[in-house]
C-alpha cells in the first residue's frame, strides 16, 4: 500500500483527528495565500492565480480524504466572508460567479490529485507531469462549463482557457519538478 508525502513523512501522527484538522486548516490558509498572488488581465474576467498550483501540490501531498477537506475548507472560509478568494473577495457571489466552476474544480481536481498521490503517481517526473495535467484539465473542465453560464459560448475558450495556457504549462511542470523533489528530499530525511 503506497502514501502520499504527509502520511510517509509524519508516519503515525496524521492518521489523529487534531493532525488532520491541523493540516487541512493550514492547506486551506496556502491557497488562501496563493489566491492573493492574482493578476487581473483586462480582457477576460477570470484572473491568472497561484491557486492551482497550490491544489495540485496539496492534493498530492495530503492525499486525496486530506485534500478534500482541504480544499471544502477553503470554500467554507470564503463562504463565511474571510476574503480568502482571488484578491480578497469572499461571499456567495464570488463562488457563485464567473470563477466559481474554477473554485468548485479544486475540490474535484486536489481530491484526484491526492488519489493519484495515494498510488505513488508523483514521484517521478513522468507520472507526475501527466497526474497534474490531469489536474489542470479538471479544474479547467469545471471553470469553462460554469463560465458558459456568463459568456456566449463562442467566446468561452477564448476568455477562459486560452490566456491560461502558457501558465498551465508552467505550473505542470513546476509541480512536477518540485513533487519529485519532495519526495527524494523526504527520503533522505528518514
Amino acid at each position: 500500500m503506497e502514501y502520499n508525502l504527509i502520511d510517509t513523512h509524519l508516519k503515525q501522527d496524521t492518521k489523529s483527528f487534531y493532525a488532520n484538522i491541523c493540516l487541512s486548516f493550514m492547506g486551506a490558509c496556502i491557497l488562501a495565500l496563493c489566491a492573493q498572488i492574482s493578476v487581473a488581465l483586462p480582457f477576460t474576467p477570470v484572473p491568472v492565480t497561484a491557486q492551482s498550483l497550490a491544489v495540485l501540490l496539496i492534493g498530492a501531498a495530503f492525499g486525496a480524504k486530506r485534500a478534500f477537506a482541504t480544499t471544502c475548507l477553503y470554500i467554507v472560509f470564503g463562504l463565511i466572508g474571510l476574503p480568502v478568494f482571488s484578491a480578497g473577495a469572499a461571499g456567495l457571489a464570488t463562488l457563485s460567479g464567473v470563477t466559481g466552476g474554477y473554485l468548485i474544480g479544486f475540490v474535484f481536481a486536489a481530491t484526484i490529485m491526492g488519489y493519484a498521490g495515494d498510488k505513488a503517481k508523483d514521484r517521478s517526473l513522468s507520472t507526475a507531469l501527466v497526474t497534474f495535467l490531469l489536474g489542470h484539465i479538471i479544474i479547467f473542465a469545471c471553470g469553462l462549463t460554469w463560465l458558459s453560464f456568463y459568456v456566449p459560448t463562442n467566446k468561452v475558450i477564448s476568455l477562459g482557457l486560452m490566456p491560461f495556457l502558457p501558465g498551465m504549462v508552467f505550473k505542470t511542470v513546476l509541480a512536477a519538478i518540485i513533487m519529485p523533489g519532495l519526495w527524494k528530499f523526504v527520503s533522505k530525511e528518514i
